[in-house]
């Protein structure tokens, strides 16, 4: 079985479940029409996961968060006898939508105490063998989760006792901070945190600088959000993102892809990572994904997207503002 060190076998674009195991997610772009019950949830996601496996993608990124996905995942996977898939989930967040469309009010809470570290892994150790990689979801500065020696003893005894590698992923304004913290982080003389989930895209490049140098460490780095939530894609709501829809338009025409693919593409030869997610919630969209695989951007066409990059707090601010879909 391939695992994140093994940078030669695995393709380099992932699938997140965040949008395929809930019935709503962030997202401002072209949502296809889905049965949204549990069923009809339960049977689109077998249908990507077994188109992306049969297109070579190897890496799925699951969390309890993302309503039913764990469940679904270890269905598949019970169910398909693959023996060579790098699966990834998360703790500290909780799913309570309850599956009601245009649910008011959050849809998950965050809960980084001991205690739930303690429930949420007892339900994602059954992803087990297959899953290599248990992560922190959404570290913050300012919840102390980077502090908390009981939690980070208790992820460092899963570690040793299971042989997963832990990782921790990043949001926020402050992401670029907690990254940093992160990494230097020890337990028994050995660095806690194997692997690193950090937004990044067109918009929000201000971790730029620490991913290189991750990687040039031979930290496993892995980019969530590639595509901003659907904010690359033209919008008559953001109307101050036109220059960067008629840079994207005319790559996309230039490469002969769509803009999903283009916007992938940055990500990939701006921080060259061991994984790029793609957050697609139907064949059709990741078929589009996969033709990141069939491009390369030169230089020029780094310099000229990279020059549609927003302050960090922008960017999460924005966000913030965006409502589930």
């Amino acid at each position: 079985m391939p695992s994140p060190d093994d940078h030669q076998e695995l393709f380099p674009l992932g699938l997140g479940l965040a949008a395929l195991g809930r019935p709503e997610y962030i997202n401002v772009g072209d949502i296809p029409t889905i049965d949204k019950t549990v069923d009809g949830l339960r049977e689109n996601m077998i249908k990507v996961m077994d188109f992306a496996y049969k297109s070579g993608v190897r890496y799925f990124d699951a969390a309890p968060s993302y309503g039913k996905a764990e469940d679904f995942l270890f269905e598949w996977i019970t169910s398909r006898g693959h023996t060579d898939m790098v699966l990834d989930t998360k703790w500290g967040y909780t799913y309570i939508a309850d599956w009601k469309l245009g649910h008011v009010g959050p849809h998950e809470i965050k809960d980084h105490s001991l205690k739930n570290l303690i429930l949420q892994w007892q339900s994602s150790k059954n992803l087990l063998p297959n899953l290599w990689i248990y992560q922190i979801h959404s570290a913050t500065l300012d919840t102390g989760i980077l502090t908390d020696f009981s939690v980070l003893k208790r992820l460092h005894q899963i570690k040793k006792e299971t042989g997963v590698k832990i990782g921790v992923t990043t949001s926020g304004p402050n992401q670029k901070q907690a990254i940093i913290k992160a990494r230097s982080l020890k337990m028994n003389g050995e660095y806690l945190f194997d692997v690193y989930q950090v937004t990044y895209n067109i918009l929000d490049q201000d971790a730029h600088e620490v991913l290189r140098r991750m990687k040039n460490e031979g930290r496993t780095v892995i980019i969530k959000e590639a595509l901003a939530n659907g904010r690359v894609f033209p919008n008559p709501n953001y109307p101050h993102y036109r220059s960067m829809y008629d840079a994207l338009i005319e790559l996309s025409h230039k490469h002969g892809v769509g803009i999903d693919a283009v916007a992938l593409r940055f990500c990939l030869d701006m921080i060259q990572p061991d994984i790029v997610l793609s957050g697609a919630l139907g064949k059709i969209q990741l078929a589009e994904n996969l033709k990141v695989m069939d491009i390369i951007l030169d230089a020029g066409d780094l310099d000229r997207l990279g020059e549609f990059m927003v302050t960090s707090e922008r960017y999460w601010s924005e966000r913030s503002r965006m409502s589930w879909d």
